[in-house]
């Protein structure tokens, strides 16, 4: 039985490499610097495969883990997260003026 067991895991760790992908240790300290050049980031939760509670940050397609409560990073993902919303309403304003000046020259 555990033979099989042991198979049916590697079988499964095998097809989906990322299931466990876990930050298993986080840090306390990040630069400011560092911090300006977050591409993105995502929370981890824990929960099921995952222990520990962090924020992985994407930084030049590596995976940084810090500690959720560091004031630093909490700023950090406030601002990312206002900077995205803005993008967005901005995007939305030139959309509606492009068609309200194509409706003005048909008419």
């Amino acid at each position: 039985i555990s033979v099989l067991f042991l198979t049916l895991l590697l079988l499964f760790l095998a097809l989906f490499p990322g299931a466990f992908d876990c930050c298993m240790k986080i840090s306390d300290e990040i630069s400011k610097g560092t911090l300006r050049t977050v591409e993105k980031f995502e929370m981890q939760k824990a929960d099921g495969p995952c222990y520990l509670e962090a924020i992985i940050l994407h930084i030049k397609g590596k995976r940084y883990c810090v500690n959720p409560w560091n004031r630093k990073v909490k700023k950090m993902m406030k601002k990312m997260k206002h900077k995205i919303h803005r993008r967005k309403f901005h995007a939305q304003k030139q959309r509606r003026t492009r068609i309200t000046k194509q409706k003005e020259q048909k008419q």
